[in-house]
């Protein structure tokens, strides 16, 4: 019975990711002057090849990256094939003046399937997708100092009960922050289209997509569980100070040891 329960819970498991990597990094120049932010290197290595080693190991098979700033370097870095991995790239033209609201909203052709959707400024310990390879996911993690952006409400069952822009820091405080992985069932990403719809016909294109998701969770139209990714290392690299802290938690040695692993963790035995 426990073995036909876990190959049930086997076949719902992701292997569509969707990458944003359309922004201009502007808070990483000069680093971004010639080079997308995803191609940053930390530690001899870009943030985008980490990335895709470590999707690669959970057994991804199609990568759908939304380029815009120096697209034609991640096209040249990746091509159409990485490992296992098929990659199709969607250009939106307008990544100067738009913000990641219209570059999810670009993806809406193309994704027809349950996928996992990352921002390409995060580096992170493999380990921690392990539990976002279901559908209707959240990563979260306990605020900290360094943090900004977008915080959440955790219900006792792990449930996002409410999105926050209370971001700021206090000793003592439980709040937990926005990882920027999410995974989507083709229903939730249905009822996500629909209102992206809306905001881009208002012309909210200069918005964040956590606007949206934040509406149809206070609706309960959006039923997202919280993952946290407290117990490993991960890393959100905006600045030049961002990327010399990532720089002390992921050393190369530990991307290297990764990649030898000589069987992927996804395998059912």
């Amino acid at each position: 019975m426990k073995r036909n329960s876990k190959i049930m819970r086997s076949n719902n498991r992701i292997t569509t990711v969707l990458l944003l990597a359309a922004g201009t990094g502007s808070r990483l120049l000069p680093l971004t002057n010639k080079s997308p932010k995803c191609l940053t290197l930390v530690n001899e290595i870009s943030i985008l090849e980490r990335l895709v080693e470590n999707l690669a190991s959970k057994g991804i098979k199609k990568l759908v990256i939304v380029t815009g700033h120096l697209s034609n370097s991640i096209k040249d870095f990746l091509g159409n094939n990485y490992k296992s991995i098929a990659i199709e790239y969607i250009y939106s033209p307008l990544y100067k003046t738009t913000n990641n609201i219209y570059s999810l909203w670009m993806a809406r052709e193309i994704m027809k399937e349950p996928f996992i959707l990352i921002e390409s400024d995060l580096v992170f310990d493999p380990s921690l997708l392990n539990e976002m390879m279901y559908p209707d996911r959240m990563a979260v993690a306990g605020i900290k100092d360094w943090m900004n952006g977008t915080t959440v409400t955790i219900d006792k069952n792990k449930k996002i009960v409410g999105f926050k822009k209370d971001t700021q820091y206090s000793e003592g405080d439980i709040k937990y922050k926005t990882v920027n992985i999410y995974s989507f069932s083709s229903a939730s990403w249905n009822v996500i289209l629909e209102r992206l719809g809306k905001h881009i016909r208002e012309e909210k294109v200069n918005g964040y997509y956590e606007t949206v998701f934040a509406e149809l969770v206070d609706e309960n139209l959006l039923s997202l569980k919280a993952v946290s990714f407290d117990a490993k290392p991960w890393y959100e690299i905006d600045t030049l100070k961002d990327l010399k802290e990532a720089i002390k938690l992921f050393p190369l040695k530990r991307l290297l040891t990764e990649i030898k692993k000589p069987k992927p963790d996804y395998a059912i035995e």
